[in-house]
């Protein structure tokens, strides 16, 4: 199976944006502190998301489905500490 130059820059870039998120979350759920993220900004992002997700599926492009739906869950288990911690 071999790879084109575009679909090895999808997949990066996938890879980078979704990883990005993990510190944050994982910093969130260490610490319970929420109140430097601003809630409709990240609010605004995960449903931006939500669409992405969307449109993968719609693509059947497998590199963007899978990304965006890693970053969901990251970006839900944000959302929600934001929601519940203030």
């Amino acid at each position: 199976m071999t790879f084109s130059f575009v679909e090895i820059l999808g997949a990066t870039g996938a890879t980078l944006t979704t990883l990005c998120w993990l510190p944050q979350a994982v910093k969130i759920i260490r610490e319970q502190d929420t109140r430097s993220i601003s809630l409709p900004a990240t609010a605004a992002f995960t449903f931006g998301m939500l669409l992405w997700f969307c449109y993968g599926l719609a693509l059947k492009d497998m590199p963007l489905i899978m990304s965006s739906a890693i970053e969901l869950v990251l970006m839900t288990v944000i959302v929600g500490l934001k929601l519940r911690l203030g």
